[in-house]
């Protein structure tokens, strides 16, 4: 991870007090910050040294509800503690908050010390380092969409979320006019997170009223896992901020286009990416090939990492630019996979599949182990597709999260990757969803069929 504030330098700031809050944070299975406040002057006197959590944080639903089913961690075995461990190259300034820094936390055992398997970083750290061992670097960019709304979150809360209305009134995608209104919240996110040491690249209308997309610059994996978890939750405090609310629901309307979070991806060597060859018709090395070759065969055994709740289903549908089928295509962005670049050493391929409501460190590390069977396999790449790629014969994104959940179950490819305690725990989280949408009677429902059934 790169330095962006040094210990030494939170040190000096605590001293003459321009800091006095540190965020201790972990990074929980939904891709949130969870952790505590502490006193900057008791962080770094000892604290940066560890501090404890209860271990219900990696196994609870959105609701911080506390299921049962898991192995970690259940009532049965009394919701001990785990460590977490400060990691100081995480730390940075967070300038929408007066007087804070935040740290980053690996996940720990309490009796033993080792580091937490089913943990998010733990899990990307992983298949980041299989890679090393095979001596290529992971380097990565997410493209973060949501949608912005008029009203507050507390306000659309009491409102029971209904008449959601967005900032604005149409689509607004690339349009300069209509993001203007919006800089209120835009302008200050960019510059907070650029102060914060995060590249932001630029932000933008998308392809609906009200929605955003934030883009920050090609990096190794682990630290665009890290921008992109910081980037999302400022987004949420600068508009609350602001009087707004926002969303990275992937669909809050159905007759609303979806928000996605695109995951752009190559391995590189010595500096030098190797998914180049300029010998190659579309200039992708035999390495690009294997390795795209992977992230396509094992699209459905990952599903779930990139859409991990029952909503993120909603938005796979034909013509609306999220993908349906497992298929590359060359600059296709109705294709699962698109190859950008081709034709220079920025050669890359981007998964369009994941929605905005993915985990980073998850779906990242799931396409990485994907790609590395890929190369290790030998796979050969498929001829891509042209034309209208929402039809065809080819493979299908599982379009339901129980199929999603099964092909997890079953996947021997991520069950080597990552571990079987692993993989069983995210099968058991999907499970939790399923229950608890499947036991409750939705609005739908009782409009559809109260007079008429």
């Amino acid at each position: 991870m790169s330095e962006v504030l040094s210990f030494d330098t939170l040190k000096e700031q605590v001293a003459d007090g321009t800091i006095d809050t540190v965020l201790v944070c972990l990074v929980d299975m939904q891709g949130r910050l969870m952790g505590k406040r502490f006193h900057a002057g008791h962080f770094v006197n000892g604290a940066y040294e560890e501090t404890h959590c209860c271990n219900y944080l990696l196994a609870t639903d959105l609701e911080m509800g506390t299921p049962d089913g898991y192995a970690s961690t259940s009532w049965e075995g009394g919701y001990g503690d785990y460590v977490m461990k400060p990691d100081l190259s995480t730390l940075r300034p967070l300038p929408w908050l007066e007087g804070t820094a935040m740290v980053l936390c690996d996940v720990l055992d309490h009796h033993s010390h080792a580091e937490v398997p089913h943990s998010p970083r733990a899990i990307l750290k992983k298949q980041v380092q299989r890679l090393k061992d095979m001596g290529y670097d992971a380097m990565m960019a997410t493209e973060l969409e949501f949608f912005l709304f008029e009203k507050s979150f507390d306000e659309i809360r009491k409102d029971q979320w209904r008449d959601l209305e967005p900032i604005s009134g149409y689509n607004e995608d690339y349009h300069i006019l209509q993001t203007t209104k919006e800089e209120h919240v835009m302008r200050p996110l960019r510059n907070h997170l650029w102060n914060a040491g995060l590249p932001v690249e630029n932000s933008k209308g998308e392809a609906e009223a009200g929605q955003e997309e934030l883009n920050i610059k090609y990096a190794p994996a682990m630290d665009t896992a890290e921008f992109h978890t910081i980037a999302k939750h400022a987004t949420k405090e600068i508009a609350w901020q602001q009087g707004h609310a926002v969303t990275f629901l992937p669909k809050w309307h159905h007759e609303k286009v979806g928000s996605s979070s695109h995951v752009h991806q190559s391995l590189w060597q010595d500096g030098k990416p190797v998914f180049f060859d300029e010998n190659d018709p579309l200039t992708m090395s035999p390495l690009m090939k294997s390795y795209m070759a992977g992230l396509l065969k094992y699209a459905p055994d990952y599903t779930y990492f990139m859409a991990p709740y029952i909503n993120s289903y909603k938005r796979f549908m034909k013509g609306t630019f999220a993908p349906t089928r497992i298929i590359w295509s060359v600059d296709n962005r109705t294709a699962g996979y698109r190859l950008c670049g081709n034709g220079s050493k920025a050669v890359r391929v981007e998964c369009r599949i994941p929605g905005s409501d993915m985990n980073p460190y998850l779906a990242m590390a799931a396409m990485l182990a994907a790609g590395i069977a890929g190369i290790e396999e030998g796979l050969e790449l498929q001829a891509p597709a042209t034309g209208d790629v929402y039809q065809g014969d080819s493979g299908m994104i599982p379009n339901r999260l129980a199929d999603a959940r099964h092909t997890l179950h079953g996947s021997a490819m991520l069950r080597a990757a990552m571990g079987d305690d692993v993989v069983d725990h995210y099968v058991r989280a999907a499970e939790v969803e399923i229950e608890e949408f499947e036991r409750v009677v939705t609005d739908w429902e009782v409009a559809r069929g109260f007079e008429r059934a």
